[in-house]
């Protein structure tokens, strides 16, 4: 007899419920990673998560219970597998993304039908989405108020990490680079190894580097790009490297411990609570995966071009902020908040391309493309989602690269080709005189493109597009 604990987004041995009650149980353990090619990630994921699955198993060996990789349909492997080992019980942690849902319902029925008990648990959020509700036992629809209840609710402490796993027999397992998660011809990924340590020790690395530092300045610096002010923890969160209950309660050591942290403490766990909501508002409204939250959204005239999406993607849009995040989404598989917030409106907005174009685009460069984040986030730029920004709000990526990052630092970091523009004109090239270009080493519409559209006449076109799905409202602009 054995018992099965099934790995997906939880890719770590401390504060693992499935992984902490399969050793408590004193049946042999089987550790299994399923790779349903049917639902593969992203490029940029896949490489994180060859790291991630390496690091994985090598913990799990030291503790006498090697990982088994195996590739399928889960609806067909996991019976397979428990018939091979004789399992008695299948262990996973919950995951709520509307398909993963609707899979694990399903497999929950079919297992236990065929006299194979299955247990799940929490482990990727603060609280479950259900458990967060409003005094008349609604979904929260506004973060504010779901955040004050979910920061007053108690965060479960963590579990420690099993000290042994008792073994399973030996089995047959697939070699992880027979999957091909890593690029080679041509390796794309060099900046993606520079810049992240997959796996539990870099997560754990991460999050001590940022209290112990970062932290205190947060609740100011973590606008602005250039700086070194961010956790960086969205990867190993999206991957389960680490837990948000490890992160709150680190957190919370930390600004007792350190008072003159705890302002930028409270700001960075608010934003961990965000994360929360966005998965919150994906598991009481799994449509807006895929649709508008805000039905009327749905009208909205989008107006593809490949060729415009195409330079938006390279980071060639004449726009120095928005090509700068767009190259660093390239180069490092992430990219700032605040400038994730201008390329998606510059997308949206300026280019009135559909949001589940960018949405796409990320999810298959972001190392950390986490649905319910990345959706939630399209659509609050949008103006569609729940508790979105104004859809009056167009941001202006001049105004918003001169008091993010006024120096230039950030753009000229990754547009090496404005590096020896004179500040002044770094964030509106075009407006430089031509001896400031000659000196700088740029030829407009060749060395550095040309903006792909005039902001002011884009953002007036955005306006009459969205004015025409809900009437007249004041512009902002950004």
């Amino acid at each position: 007899m054995a018992v099965i604990v099934w790995f997906r987004r939880d890719l770590r041995m401390a504060d693992n419920p499935a992984l902490a009650a399969a050793a408590a149980s004193g049946e042999p353990v089987v550790p299994l990673y399923l790779h349903d090619e049917a639902a593969a990630p992203g490029a940029a994921s896949r490489w994180w998560l060859h790291g991630s699955l390496e690091a994985l198993a090598r913990d799990l060996a030291r503790l006498g219970a090697p990982l088994l990789l195996r590739r399928g349909n889960p609806a067909d492997a996991l019976p397979t597998l428990a018939r091979e080992v004789g399992a008695k019980a299948i262990f996973w942690n919950r995951c709520y993304e509307p398909a993963d849902i609707a899979r694990d319902k399903a497999l929950k029925a079919d297992l236990s039908a065929s006299g194979i008990a299955v247990k799940s648990f929490g482990a990727s959020l603060l609280a479950e989405p259900w458990e967060v509700k409003t005094a008349a036992g609604d979904p929260y629809k506004v973060f504010t108020p779901f955040w004050r209840t979910l920061s007053g609710m108690e965060i479960a402490r963590p579990l420690p990490a099993p000290r042994a796993l008792p073994p399973a027999p030996p089995l047959p397992s697939d070699d992880l680079a027979a999957w091909n998660f890593r690029p080679s011809k041509p390796d794309w990924a060099s900046g993606l190894r520079a810049a992240w340590t997959p796996g539990e020790k870099g997560a754990a690395a991460r999050l001590v580097g940022f209290l112990d530092g970062p932290v205190a300045a947060y609740a100011e610096a973590r606008d602005y790009p250039a700086r070194d002010a961010t956790s960086r923890l969205s990867p190993h969160l999206h991957w389960g490297e680490i837990s948000p209950r490890q992160i709150w309660h680190a957190a919370k050591l930390q600004a007792d411990a350190h008072p003159e942290t705890a302002l930028g403490v409270a700001a960075f766990l608010r934003e961990l609570g965000w994360r929360d909501f966005s998965h919150h508002l994906l598991y009481h409204w799994p449509h807006m995966a895929e649709r508008a939250w805000k039905p009327e959204f749905d009208r909205f005239p989008w107006m593809p071009d490949d060729a415009l999406f195409r330079a938006w993607t390279r980071g060639r849009t004449g726009y120095p902020i928005v090509d700068a995040g767009m190259r660093e989404l390239w180069q490092t598989g992430t990219m700032h908040n605040r400038v994730r917030m201008i390329v998606a409106s510059f997308l949206v907005k300026d280019l009135m391309i559909d949001w589940r174009e960018g949405a796409r685009w990320f999810e298959d460069t972001l190392v950390d493309a986490d649905l319910a984040n990345n959706r939630g986030g399209w659509q609050w730029v949008a103006g569609s989602g729940a508790d979105a920004a104004p859809f009056f709000r167009i941001f202006n990526p001049v105004t918003q690269g001169e008091k993010f990052d006024a120096d230039g630092e950030y753009v000229r970091r990754f547009v090496p080709e404005l590096a020896a523009l004179d500040v002044r004109f770094i964030h509106k090239p075009w407006e430089a005189p031509p001896l400031a270009l000659e000196r700088a080493g740029i030829v407009l519409g060749t060395t550095y493109p040309l903006p792909i559209v005039d902001h002011a006449m884009a953002r007036a076109r955005a306006l009459a597009a969205y004015g025409g799905i809900k009437g007249n409202a004041g512009p902002v602009d950004g």
